[in-house]
């Protein structure tokens, strides 16, 4: 399987076990043979989310290589800024303008998310739109 582009909601279900949607993130990560990527921003958004034990079970099982994390440098800052208003109007989070510019960079399109209703907006280089993978 081609690797996959991982946000917030996903990794949120996963990490927090009271979560509903915790059970179908376990199962597709159970079954799933590919590469995870996702940025910083994702990570740290994620951390909000869960508590102190869960947050640790997190940055464990990325530490491990789960999941590829890619930093959207200094560098990076005037393309995030491009993208946040592109999207002003949506009111776009830093994770998910750099998803995009991820998408952009790497090429890859699939995505992890639950957050359907602005991945389904957002474009990427060329009008090209990301591939949800059905997972819940």
């Amino acid at each position: 399987m081609n690797p996959l582009i991982v946000d917030t909601g996903f990794l949120v279900a996963f990490g927090r076990r009271s979560d509903p949607l915790h059970a179908p993130a376990d199962a597709f990560l159970r079954d799933f043979a590919g590469r995870l990527l996702t940025v910083t921003p994702v990570i740290v958004e994620t951390c909000f989310f869960l508590d102190p034990h869960s947050k640790v079970r997190l940055l464990d099982w990325v530490g491990s290589g789960a999941v590829a994390v890619m930093d959207a440098g200094v560098d990076a800052y005037p393309d995030l800024a491009k993208i946040i208003m592109r999207y002003a109007n949506r009111d776009i989070d830093l994770a998910d303008a750099a998803l995009i510019w991820l998408a952009d960079r790497t090429g890859i399109r699939s995505i992890l998310t639950v957050d359907n209703k602005d991945f389904e907006i957002y474009r990427l280089a060329g009008r090209r739109r990301f591939d949800i993978i059905a997972w819940m």
